[in-house]
């Protein structure tokens, strides 16, 4: 699905999301992650950078470490790589409104031809992130428990090492809390911490603490000649230009597998 998508379904002026922009990929650094989102249903929201921009699938059980369960994972539309560093709240009444958590982050690793393999609705791959790793499987169905959807996929776990059974499987239990931040889901609704104003730049909201960035990547944009230049502009017209993210609502979704 196109990131056109994903703007086209949000309204910039009140949600604290940045706006989406393809951005170019760096060879041999992919992004993964998984954003656990209250909104309507609860779910998780597992991302993998392609093509520089996001792509996603809604868990509504979020991922298990047992290779016997075959998660639903719903296809939705392309994400922005700037709402990867998005840890905080989406305006009720916005679409997916609610609160978002960074659940897992790390890297991801294709296994084989990533651009093929995604065409085809097979896509295998490695994830290095801070709870989920190992050999992992995305898979396209029409199974007709599913409604026959192109959008109904399967998120796998293979059978490897880091795979198990029983309790130990439930991953989603026993570590529920943000990698990032080690905060629960009512933390962050509580502190209200991470939120846009559409009356700022964009580097003063990223320097504000809207949207989560690597230290190096804050500190280089901070001192490019772009953002010096894009500061005197909005210190002029009242920096009425933003970059916003988002999240995707999930609801009437069946789940699939325990």
């Amino acid at each position: 699905m196109r990131l056109a998508d994903y703007n086209a379904k949000r309204n910039f002026g009140i949600t604290s999301e940045p706006r989406g922009k393809v951005a170019a990929s760096k060879a041999g650094a992919l992004r993964y992650l998984i954003q656990k989102h209250a909104a309507s249903h609860l779910h998780y929201d597992f991302r993998l950078e392609l093509n520089g921009v996001l792509l996603s699938w809604a868990v509504p059980k979020g991922p298990s470490l047992d290779p016997a369960d075959k998660r639903l994972a719903m296809h939705t539309e392309d994400h922005p790589v700037e709402y990867g560093n998005f840890e905080g709240t989406i305006p009720r009444g916005q679409y997916g409104g609610g609160t978002v958590m960074l659940w897992d982050t790390g890297m991801w690793t294709p296994l084989g031809d990533a651009q093929d393999a995604y065409k085809k609705g097979r896509l295998k791959f490695e994830l290095h992130g801070k709870k989920l790793t190992g050999r992992w499987t995305l898979v396209r169905t029409r199974n007709a428990k599913y409604g026959g959807k192109a959008e109904a996929w399967l998120l796998i776990k293979e059978a490897d090492q880091i795979a198990t059974r029983g309790a130990a499987a439930k991953i989603v239990d026993s570590q529920p809390d943000s990698a990032v931040t080690g905060r629960s889901i009512d933390e962050i609704a509580a502190a209200k911490d991470r939120e846009w104003h559409s009356n700022r730049s964009v580097s003063d909201n990223v320097e504000a603490g809207a949207i989560r960035v690597p230290k190096k990547m804050a500190a280089s944009k901070a001192r490019s000649p772009a953002t010096v230049k894009s500061r005197a502009m909005a210190s002029q017209d009242g920096g009425s230009k933003n970059v916003k993210n988002a999240n995707v609502k999930i609801a009437g979704v069946k789940n699939a597998g325990d």
